[in-house]
């Protein structure tokens, strides 16, 4: 029998849209707001008490790092697409064989990050150009980060779970928690231990594994297809197929995203460690606004993954115009605060004003149009969850990674400053986005051909 948690799940194959999509991403925004603390609370804490080389090394290692985990977190998107399509269609068994296979899954992938991001931090922080009074500094966070990674990735693999089939709120419970002892910890190791970059990453890898340690618990106790029984641990080869030939792309696609960022962020350490430092709390504010808008790819591959199960296509199409409009909504509202109150916001990283000099630059050019960047995403998430994640890899290989490697090495050659790099971003957006559109109309008249006319009005 397929059974859920009612009061705690969510069935996205019937019910009011609007609402729904909005009950279903607040609490995915909050978490990921709070996640975004953890990395926001070690920059304000060694900015404020550790000095500018101290945040320009913490500031500086985020797109690499992000770099090396995409391709793992990825793997998370996959598992996320298929709980949902199988809980869409009541295949309690195939539920039960993904979770299983995930959480195995994340383990091995956490303990392969930790090995590649100790050895290789260093040399590829040499080779980004890191100067030689922050590339110590950055060395030594990055691989505090990485020897965390088995329960972050624990985490995000078990949370995917709980997303797919509605439920939201319990991971939000979970990061609270983890962030406020993160928060507590970094003021402890840096203001009374002193231990600098090294207190705030140590801070942060014990914040993550209270979490990971409360989400894996929560699957655990869990009745029906998703309840977790560590002696069921296993590699389903059929599973793992389809978690890679879905999530794979989508890692792929990030770490394009994250490669293209490692190249900006290489041309901004050329600038020197005051706009490194303004680039990074320009960034971290950034972050907030992106991640607001990214809930709404999160939910329209949850939605449509539910949908296609259920075999629901028109309520796909609902689902992708309610997740453009909130994207869109949000990026717009938060893009022009963070404009309007940017001063203000700087400062909480750093009083310097060079540095909020340099910060305001990248806001103004980046997070006022960040509403680009919101659809784009919502785009990508509704290929995935209809099972197309090849296709949006291509065109963000082509649209973020190729397009601003040829815009660094031709109009930020030509004239090198801050704002030719940044508008790199706005206008990768746009084009990407147009492409994206113009694929899913066109592969959507296929599907279309796959459905009954009583499944194509059935809403």
């Amino acid at each position: 029998m397929f059974r859920t948690h009612a009061h705690r799940t969510m069935d996205m194959t019937t019910g009011p849209l609007l609402k729904n999509v909005l009950f279903f991403s607040l609490p995915i925004m909050a978490s990921g707001i709070l996640q975004l603390l953890f990395n926001s609370a070690d920059t304000i804490v060694v900015g404020r008490f550790a000095g500018n080389e101290a945040l320009a090394a913490v500031g500086s290692v985020g797109s690499l790092n992000n770099l090396i985990i995409s391709l793992f977190i990825g793997l998370s998107i996959g598992v996320n697409v298929l709980v949902a399509r199988y809980t869409g269609a009541r295949e309690a068994d195939n539920v039960s064989s993904t979770v299983h296979t995930a959480v195995l899954l994340s383990i091995l992938g956490g303990l392969a990050l930790a090995v590649i991001g100790v050895l290789l931090s260093r040399p590829l922080l040499t080779v980004m150009g890191s100067p030689e009074d922050v590339i110590d500094l950055a060395v030594l966070y990055t691989r505090i980060i990485f020897l965390g990674m088995p329960v972050q990735m624990l985490y995000n693999f078990c949370a995917a779970v709980l997303r797919a089939v509605g439920d939201t709120k319990r991971p939000l419970y979970f990061l609270t928690l983890a962030g406020v002892i993160n928060v507590v910890l970094n003021l402890f190791f840096v203001i009374a231990l002193h231990m600098s970059v090294a207190g705030v990453a140590l801070a942060t890898i014990i914040s993550q594994a209270v979490s990971a340690g409360l989400i894996l618990h929560s699957l655990m106790t869990l009745d029906g297809p998703t309840k977790l029984h560590l002696r069921r641990l296993h590699i389903n080869p059929r599973i793992l197929r389809e978690i890679i030939r879905i999530g794979l792309p989508a890692g792929i696609q990030s770490s394009v995203f994250s490669l293209s960022n490692v190249i900006i962020q290489s041309s901004v350490n050329s600038f020197g460690s005051i706009v490194m430092a303004g680039n990074a709390a320009a960034m971290n504010v950034g972050n907030f606004i992106y991640q607001a808008m990214n809930t709404f790819q999160q939910a329209i591959t949850c939605f449509a993954g539910q949908n296609m199960g259920a075999r629901k296509p028109s309520r796909v199409i609902s689902s992708l115009k309610v997740c453009l409009f909130w994207a869109s909504l949000f990026g717009i509202v938060l893009g022009v605060l963070s404009c309007v109150f940017g001063t203000q916001l700087l400062s909480l990283f750093n009083g310097d004003p060079a540095v909020i000099a340099a910060g305001l630059e990248r806001l103004y050019i980046v997070c006022g149009p960040y509403m680009l960047c919101g659809i784009m995403d919502v785009m990508t998430g509704v290929l995935r969850g209809i099972g197309y994640s090849l296709l949006p890899m291509i065109v963000s290989l082509l649209g973020a990674c190729a397009f601003r490697i040829f815009w660094v090495v031709t109009i930020f050659a030509a004239a090198p400053s801050m704002t030719s790099l940044m508008v790199s971003y706005p206008v990768s957006w746009a084009l990407t986005f147009a492409v994206l559109v113009v694929i899913f109309v066109l592969l959507w008249k296929r599907i279309r051909a796959q459905y009954t006319p009583q499944e194509l009005a059935d809403r």
